[in-house]
């Protein structure tokens, strides 16, 4: 048997006015913000180094992903110029930045796992932050006058 919904309550099963956040997700998607801008910043430095200097990181032969180092470190500078400014997005509210954040975090969640040989601590670190960007910007809903 199914639950039939209360009248006045919307087909997605929320009473206008309740909003499912808890303080958890409202807090967090502002956290999401800065550690968006943070890893952006991490990234773009983390880039430089890789495109400078070939001498940073660890020489891998026989690698199934092999990318030059310069290659990664292209890869990771874009990624991370976009990661600063979806972050700045998103601390100013906007809706685009949340899809972009998901979008990018997920990439990066990629990128350092393809990047794990050459640094695997640091590596293993950013894909802790880039899951809980993901979730802290996919269960967060906006309040309906903030839409």
């Amino acid at each position: 048997m199914t639950a039939q919904p209360q009248p006045g309550t919307p087909s997605g099963g929320y009473r206008q006015g309740s909003a499912p956040n808890s303080p958890w997700a409202a807090g967090g998607v502002t956290f999401a913000g800065v550690l968006m801008l943070l890893n952006g910043v991490l990234a773009i430095f983390q880039g430089i180094s890789a495109i400078a200097t070939d001498d940073v990181y660890a020489r891998l032969n026989d690698y199934v992903y092999k990318i030059n180092l310069t290659g990664w470190g292209w890869i990771l500078l874009v990624i991370g110029v976009i990661s600063v400014i979806a972050g700045g997005g998103i601390l100013s509210g906007a809706v685009w930045a949340r899809v972009v954040g998901i979008a990018l975090a997920s990439l990066s969640l990629l990128a350092q796992f393809l990047f794990l040989p050459y640094a695997p601590l640091w590596s293993l670190f950013m894909m802790v932050v880039d899951v809980f960007v993901i979730w802290a910007l996919a269960v967060y809903q906006p309040a309906p006058a903030d839409r």
